[in-house]
């Protein structure tokens, strides 16, 4: 899809009620690290693209997130359209959490944020798999 001209408006990117929460500008680096730019939300993403779907499932990851900053990230990620809740396979009556088209457009910006933490900071290791697994380096 191609971009407006920097200026032009662009109607498909029209914001939803719940983007224009707490808009500070029009910026799209702004608008996009008030939705994305806290500590947590970006780990969510990636584990949702490594195939965790269940809040018990992004509790038990390594970087240890509060329940309350989970239930608030999920939600703030629903309501911008990113991620949508979906019935489980593996529990009836219990749901799951699953990428959006839109939510999973974010995969190329954090397969660079990935390369860019292993090439730049020292001490990285990049252990989950895209089955979710975990691989430990020796």
């Amino acid at each position: 899809m191609p971009r407006a001209k920097q200026g032009a408006a662009h109607p498909q990117n029209a914001a939803s009620p719940a983007q224009n929460q707490k808009r500070r500008s029009v910026c799209p680096v702004a608008c996009t690290l008030d939705l994305l730019g806290d500590k947590w939300t970006l780990l969510v993403v990636r584990d949702l693209l490594h195939g965790k779907s269940h809040f018990k499932e992004f509790l038990a990851s390594p970087e240890g997130i509060a329940t309350n900053i989970l239930a608030e990230r999920l939600a703030r990620l629903a309501a911008n359209g990113l991620i949508e809740r979906c019935p489980s396979g593996d529990t009836v009556g219990k749901e799951g959490y699953r990428l959006t088209e839109k939510g999973l457009s974010l995969r190329a910006l954090m397969a660079q944020i990935r390369s860019w933490g292993l090439d730049h900071i020292d001490g990285t290791d990049a252990r989950l798999q895209a089955d979710g697994s975990i691989t430990l380096s020796n």
